[in-house]
């Protein structure tokens, strides 16, 4: 039986590529979406975010260093929308559950060897 996920993340993202590749050696088929050369629309965001909550706008990126005030006000699909980098990545749905990065406790859940 195989085991299928989604990702969403940039394809240029060391993490999202080291991910892909550990994932893949694990068994794992993988749907990536590049979220900035395939948009997501507003009500997609909306559906990532209902899954992943706050912790889908990653404000300790560089990209969010580099925003004013005024689009940090902005709600968080605004955010992701606006600016697709914001993403905390690479966000994972695998089986019903949700990850968000790629860290020792992702990689056992999804066993792959940390």
């Amino acid at each position: 039986m195989s085991k299928e996920l989604n990702m969403w993340g940039l394809d240029h993202c060391s993490t999202c590529v080291k991910a892909r590749a550990e994932l893949e050696a694990a068994g794992w088929t993988i749907t990536f979406r590049d979220v900035k050369t395939a948009p997501l629309s507003a009500a997609e965001w909306a559906g990532l975010y209902g899954d992943f909550g706050e912790k889908l706008v990653n404000r300790a990126s560089l990209t969010w260093r580099g925003m004013k005030e005024d689009e940090r006000a902005k709600t968080p699909v605004e955010m992701l929308e606006a600016k697709p980098s914001l993403i905390k990545r690479p966000a994972i749905a695998a089986e019903g559950q949700h990850f968000l990065g790629w860290t020792a406790n992702v990689k056992r859940a999804l066993g792959v060897a940390a």
